[in-house]
């Protein structure tokens, strides 16, 4: 085995072609994914963690790549990134106002994703197609703008009592690839919540949410030579050595003949990479 790259890694990072176009960060390197198709891979732990923020060396990992001090008092890993209807920016109580303010106090998307099945889901307007293709969907639908994270959560939470709001990864990676009719399930729920939708517009006010029409669905392509007919996932922290040969990559996930091995949740792990 050759070895291609070593450090500590990233997640991929991603571009929307047809199909999409993948590198890894390891260390200094971006390795281009797309090309290692159908090749023997293996991806060795070193046993090192080191923070995706301040870069110390941590033994273990919080919120996919950070120490346990940034863990505690980064405002991106707050609990109201998970939940955004609880953003408390208007309160005063952010733990970083400044960070609160370039990411949260900005325009978002909500969307409709048909990833394992359709489901509802936020994002900065800024992150669009680049949260899509992480998720692992094959279509995507605007559906709505608004002002503030805290809006776009307050939306959300009307929309998913309707709707799935979460990725099945098993059924994603499988290769559930059925297209379904993004304007029709827009058009239902904007029909069952446009109560719900007007009192936000009274709390937030009239400009806050657009409902957005005329746009058509984002289709997306993953490079996948084939899908695994049964889910193994690979873990580093239960065993360091990752090896079989690349058959594809969708959303944040590299597809071996032997398993699959989510690489957003390892970032910060120092890996080398080996190939043939």
């Amino acid at each position: 085995m050759k070895a291609i790259a070593h450090g500590a890694i990233r997640k991929m990072k991603s571009r929307l072609e047809a199909p999409v176009s993948y590198e890894l960060p390891i260390g200094d390197t971006f390795v281009a994914m797309n090309p290692l198709l159908g090749n023997p891979l293996s991806l060795k732990f070193s046993g090192q963690i080191n923070c995706v923020n301040c870069g110390r060396n941590t033994n273990k990992s919080f919120n996919q790549g950070y120490c346990y001090p940034c863990f505690q008092s980064l405002a991106q890993c707050d609990s109201c990134i998970i939940h955004p209807e609880r953003c408390h920016f208007d309160l005063g109580t952010c733990r970083e106002p400044q960070w609160g303010e370039k990411f949260c106090m900005q325009d978002h998307i909500i969307y409709l994703a048909n990833s394992s099945g359709v489901k509802v889901g936020i994002t900065r307007a800024t992150q669009i197609p680049t949260r899509w293709v992480d998720q692992g969907a094959v279509q995507a639908l605007a559906i709505a703008r608004v002002r503030t994270r805290l809006q776009s959560g307050s939306l959300e939470v009307l929309f998913k009592q309707h709707v799935a709001d979460k990725t099945n990864w098993r059924d994603m990676l499988k290769g559930s690839d059925h297209h379904t009719d993004l304007h029709a399930e827009r058009d239902r729920l904007i029909g069952e919540c446009q109560k719900d939708i007007d009192d936000l517009v009274q709390r937030f006010g009239f400009h806050a949410i657009s409902i957005l029409n005329g746009i058509e669905p984002v289709q997306i392509e993953y490079p996948v030579l084939s899908y695994p007919e049964k889910i193994t996932s690979f873990n580093f922290d239960k065993d360091p050595l990752v090896e079989g040969t690349l058959m594809g990559i969708k959303g944040q996930y590299l597809i071996f003949d032997t398993g699959v091995i989510n690489m957003r949740r390892f970032a910060g792990y120092n890996l080398e990479l080996f190939t043939r």
